[in-house]
């Protein structure tokens, strides 16, 4: 199983040739494929139309979907992020810390194009799909 990032989602739904676009497209429904609950949000709320939404919607039905934070989660999250600040890094979006931290914690394999998940690679054990 992968945990697929927002930034993939979203260039798979707007068409954009990227390979992990491609990647995604080439493992939904043959391998098993989750998102997270925080992910799931960053998706859905960029539709715009009615029906791009339904469509996303009915994709999801058949991806498993984790609740990702909770108290141990934010304070692991925590952690990661002052880890890496203390090697001058910071990362700029919350919500990616939490993603990886999840990723880490679960031994998930996260398909991502955002930078920000570059440095828990490098330096925490995120796998990279």
């Amino acid at each position: 199983m992968i945990m697929v990032d927002s930034s993939v989602w979203i260039d798979y739904f707007t068409g954009a040739d990227t390979p992990q676009a491609e990647k995604l497209d080439d493992v939904l429904g043959v391998q098993p494929v989750a998102i997270g609950d925080l992910i799931l949000t960053e998706v859905l709320k960029g539709f715009r139309h009615d029906k791009d939404y339904k469509a996303a919607r009915k994709i999801f039905e058949d991806v498993t979907t984790f609740e990702v934070l909770g108290k141990q989660m934010a304070i692991l999250s925590a952690e990661n992020f002052r880890a890496l600040r203390k090697k001058g890094i910071t990362v700029r979006k919350t919500v990616d810390v939490i993603i990886a931290t999840f990723c880490i914690e679960r031994e998930l394999p996260l398909l991502f194009s955002d930078r920000d998940f570059k440095p828990f690679v490098k330096h925490l054990g995120l796998m990279e799909a």
